[in-house]
């Protein structure tokens, strides 16, 4: 089917042609979406067993579909479609197919309809690269399979299946580089059939607690839901349109950071399955350990986020057009100092090592004495806590630069708020019923949290390195010891500076064939003309300190036979001199 549509739609024109704000290179068909949905219901027709809800699911799919495919044609307003949207979920909902969240039906009735028009549209915004949208689907409908299956919803578990079936058939043609693209049509009657199946899922559990009600379908689709909520935010605060195209999306900054395109959409098809993983753990557990791992996935989840919120994906004149918006004149200067951020994820990192401590030390703990404990004692907990950060100096550091040294002051941080704290709970309650295991084993846990939060945009850093310029200067260290490695780490963090370490150069025979930092260290010993020719060297800089004369005049003349810049590297940057 998909083969079909291609074949048509570049026969008679309908190509997406590339745009300033998309993503693809050249012209490449449209209309996708129409394979995806007859393949559907070919598949539904044959193979599933009809039943009220999977014939009202796929009708009000099948109408969103058409708006789709009329926006593909005719490009609509977006307010048209979204009167459209709404329309499809009043069929869905008005047929009693609801979220059971609140037990109040005109509530319930409102979550449903902002939940299938919400998904239907963070499916269309992530359809902007290609596989992304279809292989995110894939993934999530596999997740709802694993739940159908658990629960023996097995003519729900046939309608997901068939769906699977037909977004695989689309993805052969869609993955990177893509032939094809699913269009409004595709994306938006993905979207809702998706939303739609996970009303299906709780028609079929209910009464299961509001943990899976809540958590399970936001674990599911997290991808599309953390991308929309991630870029809607941005966007406004940007002062840009949220409606409109652009290359903002987690794919986009993703790339930014130096990700290949397949890279970037396969990291996602990971943090995808993490999600839907996670989902289907929580569904057979407590809920002190449901509450845990999602606490924990959505701590880091928001770290990712802040650090992608610094990826520049627009250009400088766009930056600062946009710098006149107040919004975004407040986000710059929070940025700055970043100080408020801190607080409140400290906050959460101290409320999730002190609830996993209870529960590693005493075990569930929901609807006992220890669940009382904890709730009495936590806003004392976190409040110490914070003020012991305070005053040992976790504020002060920067994330960008956070290492191992910092880790004393972390730990004296921890060890202050949790011997403080047991001090306060004696003052008040006598310390009575309260474990000492369990701000033990809270203190391990706070430490590896907070030290982990500040190490991981460093860590990001170094498992995604900045994509050099393209005119960047190709330059080799002379020197591998300290100053060397300082060099390196300053040209890393400073790519502004058009400078792309190549290679280290030292005479030192111990230190020649070893790696410093995934770069290459060679041998000084007559080898440094035919590594400038292999190496493409533009420029040289020497780190090391007291450079022997000799060595210096011969490092000269093998420069000027090869045209190469050569410059001293010490605190900065500045021209080199023998004299």
């Amino acid at each position: 089917m998909t083969a079909t549509v291609r074949a048509y739609a570049r026969r008679r024109g309908f190509v997406a042609a590339p745009k300033a704000d998309r993503w693809h290179q050249r012209p490449t068909a449209m209309l996708g979406g129409v394979a995806i949905f007859a393949t559907t219901v070919a598949g539904y027709l044959l193979f599933v067993p009809m039943t009220t809800d999977s014939v009202v699911l796929l009708c009000g799919s099948a109408l969103m579909f058409l708006i789709g495919l009329v926006d593909d044609l005719l490009n609509i307003r977006p307010y048209q479609k979204l009167i459209g949207q709404f329309m499809a979920a009043g069929l869905v909902i008005s047929f009693g197919m609801r979220i059971p969240l609140t037990g109040n039906d005109l509530l319930d009735i409102a979550i449903t309809g902002l939940w299938l028009v919400g998904v239907t549209n963070a499916i269309n915004l992530l359809d902007n690269m290609d596989g992304l949208a279809a292989g995110i689907a894939v993934i999530a409908s596999a997740s709802l399979a694993a739940s159908f299956y658990g629960n023996q919803q097995w003519d729900s578990l046939a309608l997901i299946t068939v769906f699977i079936g037909a977004l695989l058939g689309f993805l052969i043609f869609n993955f990177n580089p893509a032939s094809i693209f699913m269009g409004d049509c595709g994306s938006l009657f993905i979207g809702f059939l998706l939303a739609g199946s996970v009303l299906l899922n709780q028609v079929g559990g209910r009464g299961r607690g509001i943990l899976p009600i809540l958590a399970v379908p936001v674990l599911i689709l997290f991808v599309p839901i953390f991308d929309t909520t991630f870029v809607t935010i941005i966007r406004k605060l940007w002062g840009r349109s949220v409606s409109q195209g652009g290359r903002d999306h987690t794919s986009h900054r993703l790339v930014a950071l130096g990700l290949t395109e397949r890279s970037a959409v396969l990291l996602l098809y990971a943090l995808a399955i993490a999600g839907g993983s996670i989902s289907i753990l929580i569904s057979g557990r407590s809920m002190s350990e449901s509450l845990a791992l999602i606490g924990g996935f959505s701590l880091a989840l928001i770290i990712v986020g802040v650090y992608l919120a610094n990826v520049k994906v627009y250009d400088t004149a766009s930056v600062d057009a946009d710098a006149e918006n107040a919004a975004f004149a407040f986000i710059v200067n929070l940025s700055h100092k970043r100080r408020i951020f801190e607080v409140f994820l400290d906050a959460a990192l101290i409320t999730l090592a002190y609830y996993c401590a209870f529960y590693l030390v005493l075990g569930p703990f929901e609807d006992t004495p220890n669940w009382d404990l904890f709730l009495r004692s936590l806003p004392i907990v976190v409040l110490v806590k914070l003020v012991a950060f305070l005053f040992a100096g976790v504020y002060r550091g920067l994330w960008r630069y956070t290492s191992v040294s910092d880790l004393a002051t972390y730990g004296k941080g921890v060890l202050l708020g949790s011997a403080v704290s047991i001090l306060v709970l004696l003052i008040l309650y006598r310390f009575e019923f309260y474990s000492r295991t369990v701000f033990v084993v809270d203190g391990l846990l706070l430490l590896l949290g907070v030290f982990g939060s500040r190490t991981a945009f460093r860590l990001i850093r170094n498992a995604i390195p900045a994509p050099p310029h393209r005119d960047a200067r190709r330059v080799l260290i002379y020197g591998a010891g300290d100053g060397g490695e300082m060099v390196l780490r300053e040209l890393k963090n400073n790519p502004e500076w058009k400078l792309l370490p190549v290679g280290f150069i030292d005479d030192d025979a111990t230190k020649q064939g070893r790696v410093l930092h995934g770069i290459s260290v060679f041998g000084g010993n007559g080898m440094l003309p035919d590594l400038c020719d292999d190496l493409g060297v533009d420029e040289i800089l020497v780190s090391i300190r007291n450079f022997d004369p000799e060595r210096s005049k011969r490092l000269r003349e093998i420069c000027r036979e090869k045209e190469i810049s050569l410059r001293s590297a010490r605190i900065r940057i500045e021209p080199f001199d023998f004299e």
